[in-house]
C-alpha cells in the first residue's frame, strides 16, 4: 500500500481546510493509500515536514493551502535525489499554480477526484540560489505586496486585501537599473519590475502571461520599463485582456536562465513569500517535479 502525507495550512484562505480534511483522507484511503495529515503551525512548518515525509518514504505529498504552502513544500524535496509525487489541494487567496492545472475552481470533491485519478505529469520549477519556486519570481515595490500582507486580512478580505495593499505601494515606485542576462541575450535599462514566470497565472491574473507553460523548460519574462504612474495603469488595465505585450514599455521574452543585477536595493518575491534581495540567476529545472493533474485529452 502507497503512503500519502497530506501537509495543510488550517488558516489559509477561509480556514475551510479544517472542515475538508476528514473527507480528503477518506477519499484517499478509499483509493488504496495509507494516509496521513499534517498541520502546519509556523513558518517553514510545511517545508520540514515534506522534507521528513521525501526521507522516510512517502510516495505521495499533498500541500493543502496556498500558493505559500506549495512554495515550502516545494523548497522541503527539490533537492532531494528522490522525491514523491506532489499533490495539490487550493485554499489560499490566489491559488496560481492550481490556477494552471485548472483544479482551482472544481471543488473538493473535483480535486480529489484529480488526486484519486493517479494520473500525473511532470513540471518546472525554478532555482535561485539555494531556494526554489513553481510560479513567479519577482522584484519591485509593487511585487511586494503578497508577503507585506497581513495573513488575518487575507482570510478576511480574501484577493481584495492585495488591491488595497497594492494602492499603499504606488507612492512607493521608482524605476532602477538594472541588467538583464536571458540565455545569450542582454538588456541594460531602467525597469518598474520584472516578472520570471513559469504559469500563466499570477497574482489570480491568467492573462498576464498567456503562453506561460509549467512544463516547457523555459520562463516567460516581463520587464516593465521606466515610466510614469498613469501609463503604468495603462499597462495594468490592457493586461486584464492580455493586450500590455505589445506596449511599448514592456519587454517580453522566454528563457531558460535569468540572471539579473541591479543597482540599489531590491527584494524578490518567489511564490508570494520574501526570497531575499537582488543580483540572482533563475535556473529553470525542466519536468523536476511529477504532479497529479486533470487528464490530457
Amino acid at each position: 500500500m502507497k503512503r500519502a502525507r497530506v501537509i495543510y495550512n488550517p488558516t489559509s484562505g477561509r480556514e475551510q481546510m479544517k472542515k475538508d480534511l476528514p473527507y480528503i483522507l477518506d477519499r484517499m484511503e478509499q483509493n488504496g493509500y495509507e494516509t496521513s495529515s499534517h498541520m502546519t503551525k509556523a513558518e517553514g512548518c510545511a517545508k520540514t515536514e515534506a522534507r521528513r515525509a521525501a526521507l522516510a518514504g512517502f510516495d505521495v505529498i499533498v500541500a493543502a493551502g496556498g500558493d505559500g504552502t506549495i512554495f515550502e513544500v516545494i523548497n522541503g524535496i527539490a533537492d532531494l535525489e528522490t522525491r514523491p509525487k506532489l499533490g495539490l489541494i487550493p485554499s489560499g487567496t490566489t491559488n496560481d499554480m492550481a490556477r494552471a492545472l485548472g483544479i482551482s475552481d472544481v471543488g473538493i470533491e473535483g480535486v480529489c477526484d484529480v488526486l484519486c485519478g493517479n494520473y500525473s505529469q511532470p513540471v518546472d520549477i525554478g532555482k535561485v540560489g539555494d531556494k526554489y519556486f513553481i510560479n513567479i519570481a519577482a522584484g519591485g515595490k509593487l511585487t511586494e505586496l503578497t508577503y507585506d500582507t497581513p495573513s488575518r486580512l487575507k482570510t478576511m478580505m480574501g484577493q481584495f486585501a492585495y488591491y488595497l495593499k497594492g494602492f499603499e505601494k504606488l507612492r512607493d515606485l521608482h524605476p532602477q537599473k538594472v541588467r538583464v542576462e536571458y540565455d545569450d541575450n542582454v538588456f541594460e535599462g531602467e525597469i518598474m519590475l520584472f516578472l520570471v514566470a513559469n504559469t500563466n497565472s499570477v497574482g489570480g491574473f491568467e492573462k498576464l502571461l498567456p503562453e506561460a507553460k509549467y512544463n516547457d523548460g523555459k520562463f516567460d519574462v516581463i520587464l516593465i520599463k521606466k515610466t510614469n504612474l498613469a501609463e503604468l495603469m495603462r499597462i495594468g488595465t490592457q493586461a486584464l485582456n492580455a493586450e500590455h505585450l505589445n506596449h511599448e514599455r514592456v519587454m517580453y521574452v522566454k528563457a531558460s536562465r535569468v540572471k539579473i543585477d541591479v543597482e540599489g536595493d531590491m527584494q524578490l518575491n518567489l511564490d508570494g513569500e520574501h526570497g531575499g534581495e537582488l543580483p540572482c540567476e533563475f535556473i529553470n529545472l525542466h519536468h523536476h517535479i511529477e504532479m497529479f493533474s486533470p487528464k490530457i485529452k
